[in-house]
């Protein structure tokens, strides 16, 4: 079995008293596309830096490929780093910015030229070779530094937002042509983001990031549908958070959560102890009916609509619960029923659109 492309165990990076990350466990394995998925501050750039050995860890060990790197300066660590602002040399040619790796590691000039012309045929810069990087697209520039980082044909690939800059129909343009790329060349790649979007339809898993630590790693639809804390199911998407109690017990795999809006039956997701939990609901699986016309088996609350947002595809029905807090509900925009403002309805879900995590987080 081919070694891990990356395993980091034990990752602590400290700045003063604070620590900044960890500590951090993860593997990626050979073709892997894994993405460190946070808000601001959460440690994951920190942590790319120290797979890439801009920052030197305080504790703990990383392999690539199965040598020990963490103190090995970054020319040394056989990668390719996209960053976040290109970081294009303005003065040197598409050609020459792509060939600089391949220039520093001493490659003979007929391979060079050879491997430049490959790479700009794999992100789709041909004829471009002679512009300047000034002379580009925000998109063009964004290939050139991709290619770049994949023609000394690196054995992990860090990509530290490359996407931030570009504009939204180029960003959703360039996440699938990213992703078609990385599974195409088979490439183990880490990703950085703080994106959901992108997280959600580039990855293979996702390590969901908060206070320097991974809080959830896992494959998109399990972080997705399946949180495992109030943190997590609040960072990726939307979703209607309700607090309230788990009565102890619980028949046939269903446990009944008491909460200020009403009770609830719901799928018995391993929270069995007693006390305050959180239960998530997805706004695409909270449904709307008239009152007294749920489906049998679905729990039911009165509320009432106190908005209605047009979004094309779908609209997003905001609505009262009896104990006066609000939640959100996705309908599809299929030429159905149009809710109105100030309208009473029936929300609805069934016992397995409901997930339960801690308060606590």
């Amino acid at each position: 079995m081919p070694e891990p492309a990356l395993v980091m165990r034990g990752l602590i990076k400290r700045y003063g008293k604070d620590t900044t990350v960890g500590p951090v466990d993860l593997t990626v394995q050979p073709g892997e596309f894994v993405t460190l998925l946070g808000p601001s501050g959460c440690g994951k750039t920190t942590t790319l830096n120290m797979i890439a050995g801009f920052v030197i860890p305080d504790a703990g060990s990383i392999h690539l490929a199965g040598r020990h790197v963490e103190t090995l300066p970054p020319f040394c660590r056989d990668l390719g780093i996209v960053f976040q602002d290109y970081a294009l040399f303005p003065h040197r040619t598409v050609a020459e910015n792509i060939g600089f790796g391949l220039h520093m590691r001493k490659v003979k000039r007929a391979v060079i030229a050879r491997r430049v012309h490959e790479a700009m045929q794999m992100v789709r810069l041909e004829g471009l070779g002679e512009r300047r990087p000034m002379q580009l697209s925000g998109g063009q520039r964004q290939r050139v530094a991709l290619a770049r980082a994949l023609v000394i044909q690196p054995s992990l690939l860090l990509l530290d937002e490359p996407l931030s800059n570009l504009d939204l129909k180029l960003r959703e343009e360039m996440r699938l042509e990213i992703s078609a790329l990385q599974r195409r060349l088979g490439i183990a790649t880490v990703f950085v983001t703080h994106d959901q979007a992108e997280a959600l339809t580039m990855s293979d898993r996702i390590a969901v990031m908060r206070g320097g630590r991974i809080e959830q790693l896992g494959q998109a639809r399990e972080i997705y549908e399946t949180p495992a804390t109030a943190f997590v199911a609040s960072f990726i998407g939307t979703t209607n958070m309700i607090r309230g109690t788990v009565e102890p017990g619980g028949v046939g795999g269903r446990l009944r959560v008491v909460t200020a809006a009403g009770s609830a039956v719901v799928a018995d997701c391993g929270r069995r102890d007693k006390g305050g939990a959180v239960m998530t609901i997805r706004p695409e699986r909270l449904k709307l009916a008239i009152p007294g016309a749920a489906p049998e088996g679905a729990n039911a609350w009165p509320a009432m609509v106190t908005r209605v947002i047009y979004l094309g595809a779908h609209r997003e029905i905001q609505v009262r619960l009896p104990d006066g807090s609000g939640a959100v509900s996705y309908v599809a925009n299929e030429g159905g029923a149009a809710w109105d403002e100030g309208e009473a309805v029936c929300v609805w879900f069934r016992p397995e659109d409901a997930w339960l995590v801690r308060e606590d987080g």
